[in-house]
């Protein structure tokens, strides 16, 4: 197991672990709230608050890695990990912040289609760092990560429709610009989910 080697008292998995949980919180928060379609201060609040607490678990893996000599990969690529996750719960964060700015209240169903592919990758990260700590799992996190890619395909499509139906059925060029911004960063989301698959399927690489 790679966690034996390093100290026991720096559990990095368990720090990352919490940074994926708070990202899947937040994904199904924002799924939750799209689907109500209510934008208000209580909401932004909220996620807020969950992209604080994946801040918190940011900030102590770097926080150890200047602590810590033995690490169980390349410092490099432990920083570059939570960096990745971290900007998970910032750019749904800030999808809910641009939703209340533009008060763009109201049900739109193509953004709920979005927020579900969305929360669906968001739970395969987290599913594959849970399954960093031992490589018997490689296979299984292998298989997670080609999940992740086959989902920001399927935003990048899903994108490319929602723009192309935005660009010749609304009329209104102000909602045009808030709608192009708010399709791009949620299909941004599922970019992110897919760089972080890829880190990982390279950490768990380059321990096999």
């Amino acid at each position: 197991m790679i966690l034996q080697i390093f100290p026991k008292k720096v559990d990095f998995f368990a720090l990352f672990e919490k940074q994926a949980a708070c990202a899947a919180e937040a994904a199904r928060y924002f799924k939750e709230v799209v689907s109500a379609g209510v934008m208000g201060e209580t909401e932004v609040q909220t996620i807020h608050a969950i992209e604080q607490r994946a801040d918190d678990a940011a900030h102590a893996i770097i926080n150890q890695l200047n602590k810590t000599f033995i690490t169980p990969f390349d410092r490099e690529d432990i920083h570059s990990l939570a960096i990745e996750l971290d900007d998970v719960v910032d750019m749904l964060y800030t999808i809910v912040s641009r939703l209340k700015v533009y008060k763009l209240d109201g049900v739109n169903p193509n953004l709920v289609k979005f927020a579900a592919v969305i929360e669906e990758s968001v739970v395969a990260v987290e599913k594959a760092i849970r399954g960093m700590r031992d490589l018997k799992h490689l296979q299984a996190v292998s298989e997670t990560c080609v999940e992740i890619n086959r989902l920001e395909n399927i935003g990048d499509a899903m994108r490319d429709d929602m723009l192309t139906d935005l660009f010749e059925n609304e009329k209104d060029f102000i909602a045009v610009l808030k709608w192009k911004e708010i399709y791009q960063e949620s299909e941004t989301v599922l970019d992110i989910c897919e760089d972080v698959a890829h880190m990982v399927q390279s950490l768990l690489l380059k321990q096999a």
